[in-house]
């Protein structure tokens, strides 16, 4: 019997070992925070399916190493600049928000200027690249958008509320661009990791070692992983494996959703 709601259009299929090359072949990709730690393997992971990548950092140097890896473009940018948003191209069909940073203290010692700075990065900047890319992804009625948030986007921790600020707003942005990208054929999803093995973290776990008087696994279970049922580092290739698939052909129906990368802690 013939559907009264054809389904979408596909594309051929792959062949077994084509998918991975070509599934986003002729789509172009901007990656914030593309110099290290996720930002790189997400830059690397949409390359290898055959994206044009464009590699934005503060650091120069990190910026163009990985371009050159991915094949793609460096941009050196520093996203606390909102003006800095003009200089990245408004032609992306994909925008992985990634940059971020963080500061831990208490509320009541936290600097105010910390606070807003993080807010800058990890909130106004996704919302300036929005409204910078919707128009491009709608006009050509396809458009993924992945926001690598964090567990803390989704639980709150002590001492983090900048970061679990600013997470908590990037879901809520993701939610609203999922809502109004729909009929474009735009998608708006998070990818909410857990601890991931990046130099930032082994740094952290290093320096814990060091001020506690104690070892670096102990740090590890007992500091970092203590609300994980897994206990183990999450790797940066897990998280942009999942940032493909939300990117690629099969995603589609999948908007407005938070992703747990989190070793169970969200199940706790």
């Amino acid at each position: 019997m013939t559907s009264i709601f054809p389904a979408p259009a596909q594309g051929p299929a792959a062949g077994p070992g084509e998918a991975a090359a070509t599934e986003l072949g002729g789509r172009v990709a901007l990656v914030t925070g593309g110099g290290s730690g996720i930002g790189r393997a997400c830059a690397l992971a949409l390359s290898r399916a055959g994206a044009t990548v464009h590699v934005a950092d503060r650091d120069a140097e990190a910026a163009k190493a990985v371009a050159e890896e991915a094949g793609g473009v460096a941009h050196i940018v520093d996203l606390a600049d909102p003006a800095a948003i003009g200089a990245l191209p408004a032609e992306a069909d994909i925008l992985i928000n990634n940059a971020g940073l963080q500061h831990v203290a208490p509320l009541t010692e936290f600097p105010p200027e910390r606070f807003e700075l993080i807010q800058r990065v990890m909130v106004t900047a996704p919302f300036l690249l929005l409204r910078r890319t919707l128009p491009h992804m709608y006009a050509g009625g396809w458009g993924r958008v992945v926001n690598i948030s964090s567990v803390h986007g989704l639980r709150a921790s002590p001492y983090k509320s900048a970061y679990v600020t600013a997470k908590h707003a990037l879901e809520g942005l993701s939610k609203v661009a999922a809502l109004e990208g729909a009929p474009h054929g735009v998608t708006s999803n998070c990818v909410n990791p857990g601890y991931v093995r990046t130099p930032l973290v082994e740094g952290q776990i290093r320096d814990q070692a060091a001020a506690h008087g104690i070892g670096p696994n102990e740090v590890l279970a007992d500091v970092l992983l203590a609300r994980s049922p897994v206990k183990r580092l999450l790797e940066a290739a897990e998280v942009a494996a999942a940032v493909l698939w939300l990117c690629g052909p099969n995603s589609g129906f999948i908007t407005g959703s938070s992703l747990p990368l989190d070793g169970g802690w969200t199940a706790c």
